[in-house]
């Protein structure tokens, strides 16, 4: 079999709409969000009416056996604007809880929901982070306390940053069933529309991603039927049997949701890298300081061959991961990890050099660039800190639990 790098005709497709739809809609629209810090419904019904927000097209690119349609479709579309962006893309973590744990009955009958229609799109929200339970996914301390009597599930406890959280047709919840087992006693719970004792205070200002909706989560004894256990009662009791028996289990229900986003979370890095670089590019070669353009000073040259080469080592490190995780092959040496800590280091480094390009022009808010510098930090702290990542990538490849 050949090897190529090269995309297929129905990739390049794929690539070629996204950034369309970024270019022509996210981009115009990005500063206006951004200062507003608000859910951009009127952005997300539009990806819903040409396709791009809806369970088809998550299907759709996750079918691809390469598995590069979906980190090349978030790579453009957060090329456009990563606030922007996130809203549309911010449902696809509670779908990928929803398909990572749960039944394909479960599956048919909550991602759904989770994006509503055309005419009312909703948004789905995965809750997993605490105040006290961040990269320490072990700490969870939010509660399912199974009643057999009536079937129910009752939950209670905190979630911290959650996308979407509280404005959520459908929250995806992670609650420990067995405390005394850590994460390996933990399983994720669906909780439906209009659940009665979930509930959001408000949203929280944050340095980028403005216009994402992002907010803590409270559960004061929130009840949801059985069904709504992802994976059900008998996949749950029979895995907690095994961890009290110290057997190896399949493990817990928010790292397996991390394993399935990393590398497309590094892809949506990237396309904010690359928004920078190619911006700084173009002022490079525009500006003209001492008589000439500044792009012809060594500097700032070497600094854009900087951006470009980390920017193309990333898209590598994420492709590779992609085509692993979507063909099964196992991440033996943290690829995954490797994926997403580079990326969001990266899309640090290359907005920060092309704000430093643009100089003065470049601290100010009728350039994107700060926009894109505020927004890349996340990268290094969201779904794994960068620490966490060295951390997963250590204990793969040394055999040992370094701390």
């Amino acid at each position: 079999m050949e090897f190529s790098l090269e995309l297929t005709a129905e990739q390049t497709e794929l690539r070629d709409w996204v950034h369309g739809f970024a270019a022509g809609v996210l981009r115009p629209a990005a500063a206006e969000w951004d200062a507003r810090e608000e859910t951009p419904w009127p952005i997300i019904q539009e990806a819903a009416k040409v396709g791009l927000y809806g369970f088809e097209f998550l299907a759709n690119a996750w079918s691809d056996p390469s598995g590069l349609s979906m980190p090349v479709a978030n790579e453009e579309l957060f090329w456009g604007d990563a606030g922007l962006a996130m809203s549309i893309a911010g449902t696809s973590l509670a779908v990928a809880a929803i398909f990572g744990s749960g039944t394909p009955d479960q599956l048919a009958e909550w991602v759904p929901p989770c994006f509503g229609d055309e005419a009312n799109p909703a948004v789905g929200a995965f809750c997993s982070t605490e105040p006290e339970a961040g990269s320490d996914v072990a700490a969870i301390r939010t509660r399912a306390v199974y009643d057999e009597a009536r079937d129910e599930w009752v939950l209670n406890g905190q979630k911290a940053y959650a996308t979407n959280g509280g404005i959520a047709a459908v929250h995806v919840v992670t609650a420990s069933v067995d405390p005394a087992l850590g994460s390996r006693g933990q399983a994720a719970f669906v909780v439906p529309p209009g659940t009665k004792g979930l509930s959001s205070p408000r949203k929280l200002a944050k340095l980028g991603l403005r216009a994402s909706h992002t907010a803590d989560v409270f559960l004061d004894d929130v009840r949801v039927p059985g069904r709504c256990l992802l994976g059900g009662k008998d996949t749950l009791d029979a895995r907690l049997a095994r961890a009290r028996e110290k057997q190896r289990t399949s493990g817990q229900a928010s790292m397996r949701t991390f394993e399935l986003s990393r590398p497309t979370v590094g892809a949506q890095a990237i396309g904010v890298a690359r928004a920078a670089y190619e911006y700084a590019l173009d002022y490079a070669r525009n500006r003209v300081q001492f008589g000439r353009p500044i792009v012809e000073n060594q500097a700032v040259a070497f600094a854009l061959a900087d951006m470009r080469m980390e920017i193309e080592a990333a898209r590598l490190l994420v492709w590779r991961a992609a085509w692993m995780g979507r063909n099964n092959r196992p991440f033996a040496a943290g690829e995954g990890s490797m994926s997403k800590l580079k990326a969001g280091e990266v899309a640090v480094a290359v907005t920060e050099k092309a704000v430093q390009i643009l100089g003065g022009a470049g601290y100010l808010r009728e350039h994107p660039v700060e926009r894109w510098y505020r927004d890349a930090k996340i990268y290094t702290i969201f779904e794994g800190t960068s620490e966490i990542q060295r951390l997963v990538i250590a204990r793969a490849i040394t055999g040992h639990q370094i701390r």
